[in-house]
């Protein structure tokens, strides 16, 4: 897996521990083990004008997921994974701070459950109706789940 992770927000993250649940996640989700996913971390003025310009919505927001070649978890064991380049998960560690709080999480688990959310998103995952939100949130709860089961000794 080419998982490229790069701290531009001057924020200190546990950046191992993303690479690690990124992997983690794709593995999953049995995506091609040479797919390549970019997770970028950038200050508020950077996701400020990334959310202005790609979403055309005032502020900064938490993620923003950059979809390059739409692939898609294969839909059953038969079926192989996809290639490909997945896209970019921008996300804002000042954003991310101050809503941990709020979702009664920790900034670093707010990091992670934020970049699986983005990843997702990558994956043609949505939220716009009730059903694709339950799917959505569904899949996003039993990876993290696994993925905390996954981290105890």
């Amino acid at each position: 897996m080419s998982i490229d992770l790069n701290n531009e927000s001057g924020h200190q993250v546990d950046e191992q521990r993303l690479l690690e649940l990124a992997t983690f996640v794709l593995d999953e989700l049995r995506i091609h083990p040479e797919s390549e996913l970019s997770v970028l971390l950038v200050d508020e003025p950077t996701m400020t004008a990334y959310h202005e310009k790609w979403m055309n919505e005032p502020g900064p927001t938490d993620v923003l997921s950059f979809p390059m070649d739409e692939l898609r978890p294969p839909r059953d064991d038969d079926d192989e994974p996809p290639l490909g380049v997945l896209g970019d998960v921008v996300l804002c560690p000042p954003v991310t701070e101050r809503q941990a709080a709020e979702n009664g999480r920790e900034p670093q688990e707010e990091a992670e459950y934020l970049l699986v959310h983005g990843m997702l998103h990558l994956l043609g995952y949505d939220h716009g109706t009730e059903a694709e939100h339950a799917e959505m949130f569904g899949l996003k709860d039993r990876l993290i789940a696994a993925w905390e089961s996954a981290q105890r000794p």
